[in-house]
């Protein structure tokens, strides 16, 4: 329920609610939802780098998860990966499938992904896996996951998540005007969504659309999500394009 709320950017909710002293799975959420807090980011995960570096995670399930959350989204897969290590379960397997994909390493991700087959070939974490697996290996592969997408959205609705997973399927292809149909849907059960504004970015250039639409998604991740991966890397790539004139003066 906490990670419902963190993920609505509700984090304020379980900060009032969870206590310092209680279980170990509510001492990672009340740290994830610290996470939040731009002021907060650097400390906590810094914080989560040490006692993964040191050997000193919390054998938690739910603390792993976090944590390994915590440093993926800090642009640091290789500990992330090291939190995991220990971890069996099919949360956590998932976890290791979409690190290994973020460090390019699509070749253990694949089997990575064997194993989580081989526990529960169709839940719902398995089949999400299958999709981003087939999605890095490209090709054929990429209608396998715009299937695998449409299946769960026939299943569970149309959530931003599946629709910019879809949509992002549909881009490896080239169907720019079908992805922007699903990211449009996406923006309207969720705005602020900051997966389906990047993938607006990236259409919106191929579609030719003009410099003031691009410019007011970047503008919506610069306010809203500063610390995306995204953002952060857009803001460098930014910085360096304007220190070239005096460089090169």
């Amino acid at each position: 329920m906490y990670r419902s709320y963190i993920a609505q950017g509700k984090a304020s909710i379980p900060l009032s609610e969870i206590s310092d002293k209680t279980s170990l799975a509510h001492k990672a959420l009340r740290r994830f939802a610290n996470f939040q807090n731009p002021q907060q980011r650097h400390r906590v995960a810094q914080e989560v780098q040490a006692e993964v570096t040191e050997g000193k995670l919390a054998n938690d399930e739910t603390a792993i998860i976090l944590a390994a959350t915590i440093l993926n989204q800090s642009g640091n897969p290789e500990d992330a990966l090291r939190a995991l290590f220990k971890s069996t379960s099919l949360e956590s397997s998932a976890a290791k499938v979409q690190t290994l994909l973020k460090m390019d390493r699509v070749d253990l991700a694949v089997k990575a992904l064997k194993k989580m087959m081989e526990v529960d070939e169709d839940a719902t974490l398995t089949q999400l896996a299958l999709a981003w697996v087939n999605m890095s290996l490209g090709k054929d592969k990429l209608k396998d996951a715009f299937y695998i997408y449409q299946e769960m959205m026939d299943k569970y609705g149309q959530t931003p998540m599946l629709l910019v997973g879809q949509s992002s399927a549909l881009i490896l292809q080239e169907k720019y005007e079908e992805a922007e149909k699903l990211l449009q849907e996406a923006q309207l059960r969720d705005a602020n969504n900051p997966e389906s504004l990047i993938n607006l970015v990236v259409i919106s250039d191929y579609l030719g659309k003009d410099a003031e639409v691009v410019n007011r998604y970047i503008a919506q991740l610069k306010e809203s999500y500063p610390h995306h991966p995204w953002t952060v890397d857009y803001l460098k790539k930014e910085d360096e394009f304007e220190k070239l004139p005096s460089r090169m003066g």
